[in-house]
């Protein structure tokens, strides 16, 4: 998504127009439905230029950031932010260290 998509669908499930990096949608087992996970490629592309950390890192880590929300994750109070980081950090060093990092390009 861009920054207007994201912002939109910001806007309407949680009452804030700001764009965001990433959203999760929790899904429904008894439709056979994991869940949803949108993402700022528009956010990710900034963040990544601004901060050395490589477009497809930044996009993956997003990617990751979603399914732990679908996997129970959760980052609202310092602890569980803290559980997050983690999880995330071991998930992106992992998919490094494998090779398996996926290489995204944005075509326009």
């Amino acid at each position: 998504m861009d920054d207007d998509a994201i912002a939109r669908v910001h806007a309407e499930f949680f009452d804030d127009p700001s764009p965001t990096d990433v959203i999760t949608f929790e899904g429904d087992p008894a439709m056979d439905f994991a869940g949803e996970i949108c993402v700022s490629v528009e956010h990710a592309l900034r963040y990544a230029s601004a901060h050395g950390t490589g477009f497809p890192h930044e996009l993956t880590l997003y990617l990751v950031h979603g399914y732990l929300h679908l996997s129970g994750y959760d980052d609202i109070d310092p602890s569980d932010r803290r559980r997050m980081r983690a999880a995330e950090k071991k998930a992106l060093l992992a998919l490094e260290k494998s090779g398996n990092l996926p290489e995204f390009r944005v075509v326009t």
